[in-house]
């Protein structure tokens, strides 16, 4: 297909998420943006983050790993059920208990002011590395398949998208977020529905026959058994649970929109239909990775990784499939970008800048500041995605969990020792523990070969960075509840 064909319908998307932006935004104010004023429709929100879970990285590396990993992912996936469920029946009640607005005041709360803006300031750099790395893949797809042909530079296709996010998230913020992540949440998984159809048509195979040929390929495998292995079904299970209740339930960006929701008991059914449903859904990728991988086989494709999808689609589909594949690729693209700008910029406002607290400044003043901050978490977004482009991981799945790894095991730790224990923490010195954490984990994780022979650590680096915050946390402590700084 034309690239010009396939940019007019692209901006004529964008079109439709501007009226949605225009038709949710209307009277909004801050309390729209920062929480959508707690009336958001909870199986909205429940469909919505499926989006948001998922991302253009799980679009395009989920499949695209199969070659390597198999069905393994899985196991992650399993462990996230179990993850949800903690989240839905332990930190939801807890956050709807204290009517909080930005989740890490609890830890302002519970542990001290220094405790507070450690547990904001990690997921600020969590989620802005994390936001960058799956923004980069999915601009570099459209890049390359569009873009680059009618002669635009990848800094400019990165500009015009984050332009566009602005300009729908810039009034509405979460109450704008929640209908435009339903819209595009569909699109996203009418399009993986379209691909796995047509590519079980082009190769002339049935449900049960793609199965067998996968197996026969060794590309269907879900569980490891080998305790060694990164892959271990134990370590990924594990791994898998506690990867959902941090990058879920301690990530302001995914929590914002639960909390937007009027009653805990819909905020929970939320959790768990999202769990249920990425079940099925990555279920679903993993097997459209398989196909992917036995056409490329039969084409004799040497594209592989994150490179296999698109060079499939935009190769050797007709051209309805590939306008298909673009919609659902941006679809993508879209919850998880404009999600993460509005929540950073919520978390930096709320956490950092105490703007609702600020009871001398108008709401005027506060609206301004809030947008300012908008723009400049915007325009560190295009820095870090550049910066991306420069680095080019053939894996980027890998590399947002591996980041994900050494950022997020502070922030987990930290509400873990507030939630499971009574003791008050020396609140000054722990930023200093949840930067020492992450250093040593980095440390072990370079030397593991040396320290472990063949065992090797894969996503367990999480709960290893997380022990090391916590048992920091402990011995700065004492047994009295209140803290001292």
């Amino acid at each position: 297909m034309s690239p010009l064909i396939l940019l007019f319908f692209v901006l004529a998307y964008f079109a439709l998420l501007l009226g949605v932006a225009w038709w949710t935004s209307r009277r909004a104010d801050n309390q729209s943006f920062f929480i959508g004023n707690r009336n958001s429709n909870w199986m909205l929100v429940a469909f919505g983050m499926v989006g948001t879970s998922l991302s253009g990285v799980t679009f395009i590396s989920v499949p695209g790993a199969v070659g390597d990993t198999a069905f393994s992912y899985f196991q992650i996936v399993l462990g996230q059920f179990i993850g949800y469920a903690v989240i839905a029946f332990v930190l939801l009640p807890l956050y709807y208990r204290l009517q909080l607005t930005s989740i890490y005041d609890y830890l302002g709360q519970r542990l001290g002011p220094r405790s507070y803006r450690t547990g904001a300031g990690f997921f600020i750099l969590s989620r802005t590395l994390g936001a960058t790395a799956r923004l980069y893949l999915v601009v570099k797809i459209l890049q390359d398949a569009i873009l680059e042909r009618i002669g635009l530079p990848f800094w400019l296709t990165a500009l015009v998208i984050l332009l566009m996010i602005l300009a729908y998230t810039y009034e509405g913020g979460v109450k704008t977020i929640v209908w435009t992540d339903t819209l595009q949440t569909t699109c996203m998984l009418g399009g993986l529905i379209v691909c796995v159809a047509y590519l079980l048509q082009s190769l002339d195979l049935s449900l049960a026959q793609s199965l067998a040929s996968m197996d026969a390929s060794g590309l269907s495998r879900v569980f490891e058994t080998d305790p060694n292995s990164r892959f271990f079904f134990g370590k990924q299970i594990l791994a898998g649970a506690f990867i959902a209740i941090a990058m879920t339930g301690m990530d302001q960006e995914m929590m914002q929109k639960n909390i937007s929701v009027k009653r805990l008991a819909d905020s929970q059914k939320n959790v768990m239909v999202l769990a249920t449903i990425m079940l099925g859904v990555v279920l679903l990728f993993l097997f459209l990775g398989g196909l992917l991988h036995l056409f490329a086989a039969q084409a004799k494709l040497a594209a592989q990784g994150d490179a296999l999808f698109a060079a499939v689609v935009l190769n050797h589909l007709p051209a309805w499939v590939q306008l298909v594949f673009v919609i659902a690729l941006i679809s993508a693209l879209f919850p998880s970008a404009d999600g993460a700008i509005t929540a950073l910029t919520s978390s930096f406002c709320i956490d950092l800048l105490n703007l609702q607290r600020r009871s001398d400044w108008s709401e005027a003043r506060r609206l301004a500041v809030r947008k300012r901050v908008h723009l400049g978490f915007a325009a560190l977004f295009l820095l870090l995605v550049m910066v991306f482009k420069w680095v080019n991981n053939p894996s980027m799945i890998g590399l947002i969990l591996k980041l994900a790894g050494y950022t997020y095991g502070p922030l987990l730790d930290l509400f873990a020792f507030g939630i499971l224990t009574r003791r008050s923490v020396r609140d000054r010195w722990v930023p200093l523990v949840a930067v020492a954490a992450p250093l040593l984990s980095w440390l072990l994780d370079s030397q593991q070969r040396a320290l472990f022979g063949s065992y090797e650590l894969g996503l367990e680096l999480l709960l290893i960075n997380g022990a090391l915050t916590f048992a920091g946390l402990w011995l700065l402590s004492d047994s009295a509840r209140h803290s001292s700084t």
